[in-house]
C-alpha cells in the first residue's frame, strides 16, 4: 500500500495489490464501479471557509482518472506506443457535503458510455471518515493523437476493454446526479 497523505508523502492513498487486481480483471469480474482511489483532504488545499476549496474537488476527481484509464487500458505504455492520450472535455461537479483537512476520501468511477473517440464517466466521491457522499462528478473525456492534438479513433484494445468494462457496468443503478442541467426553479430562459 501507498503511504498516506500527511505522513511525509504526497500523493494519493492506493492499495497497490488491490488496485492490480481490479485493475487487470484477471481474478475474475470487472469491478463495477471501480473503486481503488483513496486520498486525504490535505491543508493546502482548505479555503478560507474552512473546507476543502471547490477547485480542490476537480483535483481530487482527476487524481482518480488515472488508475480509471489504466483499468480501460490507456496505460503508460499504451499512450507511448500509440502516441495518443485523453483530455477532458467537460466536467459537471456537485458538491453534497463539505470536506474539512484530514478527511479521508475515496472516489470510484462508473462507465456511463463510450464510442470510438469519447468516454463518458461518473466519479462519486465518498467521505470515508462518516461513510456519506461529498460529491460526484459527471466528466466527458476525448481521446486525442498527441501528434495531432485532435480528438482520434482509440485503438481496438482499447475499446475491445471499454465494452468489457460496459458488460460490468451496464446494469449498475443511473446516478441521480448525471446528466442534470443547472436552472432556477421558475426562471424563464432562452430555449437553446
Amino acid at each position: 500500500m501507498r503511504a498516506a497523505v500527511g505522513d511525509g508523502h504526497d500523493g494519493p492513498v492506493i492499495d497497490d495489490d488491490a488496485a492490480a487486481a481490479a485493475l487487470s480483471g484477471a481474478d475474475g469480474p470487472l469491478q463495477a464501479p471501480l473503486d481503488v482511489h483513496r486520498d486525504v483532504v490535505r491543508t493546502e488545499w482548505i479555503d478560507f471557509n474552512g473546507h476543502l476549496n471547490a477547485g480542490y474537488y476537480l483535483v481530487a476527481f482527476d487524481d482518480a482518472i488515472s488508475p480509471w484509464s489504466h483499468f480501460y487500458g490507456m496505460t503508460p505504455e499504451h499512450r507511448a506506443a500509440h502516441r495518443v492520450t485523453t483530455f477532458s472535455a467537460e466536467n459537471h461537479i456537485t458538491y453534497e457535503r463539505e470536506l474539512r483537512e484530514g478527511t479521508r476520501i475515496g472516489v470510484s468511477t462508473q462507465l456511463l458510455a463510450f464510442d470510438r473517440k469519447r468516454i463518458h464517466a461518473f466519479q462519486l466521491m465518498n467521505n470515508l471518515d462518516e461513510g456519506e457522499v461529498a460529491a460526484t462528478n459527471e466528466v466527458m473525456s476525448l481521446h486525442v493523437s498527441e501528434d495531432t492534438r485532435r480528438v482520434s479513433e482509440m485503438h481496438d484494445v482499447v475499446f475491445e476493454r471499454l465494452t468489457r468494462i460496459w458488460e460490468a457496468h451496464r446494469d449498475l443503478p443511473w446516478p441521480a446526479q448525471a446528466r442534470r442541467k443547472m436552472n432556477v426553479k421558475g426562471w424563464e430562459y432562452p430555449d437553446g
